[in-house]
């Protein structure tokens, strides 16, 4: 199979669940704060392995998920020097959500949890191709 650039259907429908989660998780479990605060952390990161997956071939998945990590960890710094705002963005504008504004030491927790989670799955199903 050729790398690089391409569609993955398999990836995309799993990245349109997840993005569905997410968007549940905002807008109607909003006031359940374990699952707002750090279940959606645990999942975003899925959500963009997945969705990068859905373009790209990538072959070393463990360096994809490290990456994954040190993005949004970086993300996570930026916020802590409030990057929304000082890019311009109005509060509540989808920019400025998506880029969020309040740093947490637990969301990075969770955004390694999440990664963790996923280089196990990655683990366990490139053992069970192996052993078919």
């Amino acid at each position: 199979m050729k790398k690089g650039i391409h569609f993955n259907l398999k990836y995309f429908l799993f990245s349109v669940l997840l993005f569905i989660v997410e968007v549940v998780i905002a807008v109607y479990l909003s006031h359940y704060q374990f699952i707002r605060a750090y279940l959606g952390d645990v999942i975003v990161v899925m959500l963009i392995y997945s969705l990068v997956l859905t373009f790209f071939d990538i072959y070393h998945k463990g360096r994809l998920i490290l990456g994954i990590f040190i993005f949004s960890v970086a993300v996570e710094v930026a916020q802590y020097f409030h990057i929304a705002d000082r890019l311009g963005f109005q509060q509540g504008s989808i920019p400025h959500i998506v880029i969020g504004n309040s740093f947490s030491w637990w969301d990075m927790v969770c955004y390694g949890v999440g990664c963790v989670i996923l280089y196990g799955l990655y683990q366990a199903f490139k053992y069970n191709k192996q052993s078919s």
